[in-house]
């Protein structure tokens, strides 16, 4: 669910109008008289995605498409680097995309994916000492973003001898000095609109220690070691090379309540400024919401996800945002 009744209470509190669809907070412990209560209406999956501006969480799903209607505005995750197919599908569709993960402040931060990668991070050392089956002694982090610092942090406080290679960093030596050293590595790299770089070749987990553990936080844009494969919360490891891998897409959904408080408090001012101003009018507004943009009205507006569909790549301009 994109937001929680406390924000959904601002928008109705707004004017705006503010469909839930039913069912859509229940992982999240809010029922539907929660939203009720907070001024919303309760309406089938079908006219939830009638709505011109739809604020949800995970990316599109394949029961999703058969509502999605150009040219409504998409604002979620959309991981569409390596994900060439859903990028087309969307294209066709003559649809919005902003996603979460490539709104960008002033200042460079990711504020719509660091409460997630911050929740992430910590939840790194704990499912890596879990499947070790014991306290790492030593650990290496690949990234120092808000996954890679949260989890260098836990790490340390758990009383590990704690490696942080930057991406700047990560020379192919520097990598495999401290991954042969490492009972778990961390894989917290991210590369905006771009695969993740693989940092931890095959040749190099073979020679890990048997049993030592990978936890790839960044599976959902290709994960940092070549041996890396998608898995979910229902089966979430597998053994390969001797080194178990732990390659959960969405991490925080196994903490439901606070990953949808925390993600839901960084999405309403974006939200508000869309629905308040028009989406061409908030995206040309802020450079923020501007940058978040993969897909405008079915044209690509970034080059590298455009060349691995296979589509034209159109540069936003001041005049689309007028249209």
């Amino acid at each position: 669910m994109g937001l929680i009744p406390r924000d959904v209470a601002v928008l109705t509190a707004d004017g705006h109008d503010a469909r839930v669809q039913s069912g859509a907070g229940s992982r999240i412990a809010f029922d539907d008289d929660a939203y009720r209560a907070a001024g919303a209406r309760i309406v089938s999956p079908a006219e939830a995605w009638q709505a011109e501006l739809v604020v949800k969480v995970k990316e599109l799903q394949e029961a999703d498409f058969a509502n999605v209607r150009g040219p409504q505005a998409i604002f979620g995750f959309h991981h569409l680097a390596g994900e060439p197919q859903r990028t087309r599908r969307l294209a066709a569709a003559g649809v919005t995309a902003i996603a979460f993960e490539m709104v960008r402040d002033a200042g460079g931060m990711f504020p719509m994916l660091a409460p997630m990668s911050a929740i992430a991070g910590r939840m790194a050392i704990e499912v890596g000492t879990k499947h070790l089956g014991h306290a790492p002694a030593n650990v290496l982090v690949l990234g120092a973003g808000p996954a890679g610092s949260n989890a260098a942090e836990a790490a340390r406080a758990a009383g590990a001898n704690v490696t942080v290679l930057r991406r700047a960093d990560a020379t192919p030596q520097a990598i495999e000095r401290a991954a042969l050293e490492a009972d778990l590595v961390v894989g917290a790299v991210f590369v905006a609109g771009e695969r993740t770089p693989k940092l931890l070749p095959r040749s190099l987990v073979s020679r890990m220690r048997r049993g030592a553990v990978i936890v790839d936080v960044s599976i959902e844009e290709g994960g940092v070691a070549e041996t890396s494969r998608p898995t979910t919360h229902a089966e979430p490891t597998f053994v390969e090379e001797g080194v178990i891998h732990y390659c959960v897409g969405n991490m925080p959904a196994a903490e439901p309540a606070a990953a949808a408080e925390a993600l839901s408090a960084a999405a309403l001012p974006y939200v508000r400024e869309l629905a308040s101003k028009g989406i061409g009018r908030a995206v040309r507004d802020n450079s923020a919401l501007r940058g978040g943009v993969l897909i405008w009205k079915g044209r690509v507006n970034h080059a590298g996800i455009a060349r691995e569909a296979a589509l034209p790549y159109t540069a936003l301009t001041d005049r689309d945002l007028d249209d």
